[in-house]
């Protein structure tokens, strides 16, 4: 038997070292998040029966469907995203799950789309829902936890920006789209205006939609308002848009609503603005839409985004659960992060690495090891003995911040000398404690930062 070409399946990827920390780094950081207010985490399988999965989502979503016989002969597709498995969760353990739900799930979900550079088959998703209430309250809080994950990963300009599918419904009736089929038609058109512009989006609604040129001109007028100042002033602006019809009032009461109760957290008032552009995809949105993006690359696209969906459930139960809830796009944020110098890649776990210039001193290297472990320092031992030249070069290598290296001075009592990899600053010997207060306080440093 010959041997096997080592090789990835394509549309799919490995991860080495660095990028599968920084990513674990990041999940870290978001996870905390969530928890801190109060949102638990729930697991669900990567395999679904197909008919929980069939028939959701876009119809270009079931076209990337991975399904499949299972060795039962059961009729079985692999999860597309986690929005869809949490609706089929909910219903069937709405007993068993108090009323409303904050949950989050980390997890990978399969497209079998075409293949492209930073677009893969397989891929993460980290997600984080209010279900069973429709009070504004819970838009607001979803709207911080996004607000506390940027700050939370030391991103300081970003904007979250805020619509609602009544309003992008209300200048449709307005203008002469009439039928949901139809709107959604608009709909998913408009969502493109700032990837394909204006122009383009104009052409495909008469291409798509058959409307007049003062119909596209209109439609693109309204849903192109964006929010420049204040919210106060904004909304008196738009104000005889209300008047138009019941759902563009009911549109802009609920704005209004949300932005009462986030005023008084005081955050950046420029962070949140209205645009009434932002229509989301996805069918099942019926209330407040949100898009976030980064102010240094604006060109990456959204990076976390969600709404409101009062029908989560009205596939597996005839009781009407409303929720809402956002989606992070770890793969996007994390290129984004490591192109504005925020997350610096590193090849290891570990803070710290241990060298010994002799083999006699392996095993007290493991026993000081484990007293920086115990501190809550991680460090570990190079295993072999060899030039100090390669020892920190693979320091350098991995990212480690510090080298301790375990000598002995004139009187054969062993030594330690402290190397900061960033600095150069190095340091002979130095007690422990000494050491272990240094490292300790280069993080606490750079948690500051």
């Amino acid at each position: 038997m010959g041997l096997v070409t080592p090789r990835t399946l394509s549309g799919f990827k490995d991860r080495l070292p660095k990028e599968a920390l920084a990513k674990t780094y990041l999940l870290n950081k978001l996870s905390a998040v969530f928890m801190n207010f109060g949102f638990v985490p729930i697991e669900t399988p990567h395999l679904e029966y197909a008919d929980v999965l069939v028939k959701q989502g876009s119809d270009e979503i079931q076209k990337e469907l991975y399904r499949f016989k299972d060795h039962g002969g059961r009729d079985v597709a692999l999860r597309f995203d986690l929005t869809v498995p949490l609706a089929r969760f909910v219903s069937q353990y709405k007993n068993e799950v108090d009323l409303p739900f904050k949950r989050f799930a980390i997890g990978n979900v399969f497209r079998g789309e075409r293949a492209q550079r930073g677009r893969y088959r397989e891929f993460t998703q980290c997600d984080f829902d209010f279900i069973g209430s429709d009070s504004i309250s819970c838009d607001a809080e979803i709207l911080q936890v996004i607000y506390a994950s940027f700050v939370g990963l030391g991103i300081d300009e970003f904007t979250i920006w805020l619509n609602h599918r009544s309003i992008l419904n209300g200048i449709c009736e307005h203008c002469g789209v009439l039928g949901q089929k139809e709107i959604n038609i608009a709909l998913r058109i408009i969502d493109k205006l700032d990837k394909i512009g204006k122009e383009n989006v104009g052409a495909e609604l008469q291409r798509d939609l058959s409307l007049s040129s003062t119909q596209v001109d209109n439609l693109l007028e309204y849903t192109s308002i964006k929010q420049q100042g204040d919210s106060q002033s904004f909304f008196q602006e738009v104000s005889f848009m209300a008047e138009w019809n019941d759902s563009l009032k009911k549109g802009l009461d609920d704005l209004k609503a949300l932005y009462e109760v986030l005023a008084p957290l005081q955050m950046d008032r420029d962070t949140y603005r209205v645009n009434f552009s932002i229509a989301r995809g996805l069918g099942y949105y019926t209330g407040i839409v949100y898009e976030s993006t980064l102010n240094a690359l604006k060109s990456i696209g959204s990076v976390c985004s969600g709404g409101r969906y009062d029908n989560l459930t009205h596939t597996f139960s005839k009781t009407k659960m409303s929720g809402v809830g956002a989606s992070i796009g770890i793969d996007r944020l994390l290129a984004a992060l490591e192109e504005l110098e925020i997350l610096h890649k590193k090849a290891t776990s570990a803070r710290a690495l241990i060298v010994c210039m002799d083999k006699t001193y392996f095993g007290y290297a493991h026993t000081l090891a484990e007293s920086f472990r115990r501190s809550k320092v991680p460090i570990e031992v190079y295993p072999e003995i060899s030039k100090l030249k390669k020892q920190f070069s693979y320091a350098h290598t991995k990212g480690h911040e510090f080298v301790i290296v375990i000598g002995e001075n004139e009187f054969s009592t062993k030594t330690l000398t402290l190397k900061n990899m960033t600095s150069g600053m190095q340091i002979d010997n130095i007690s422990f404690l000494k050491a272990l207060t240094l490292i300790q306080e280069e993080e606490e440093e750079e948690m500051k930062i």
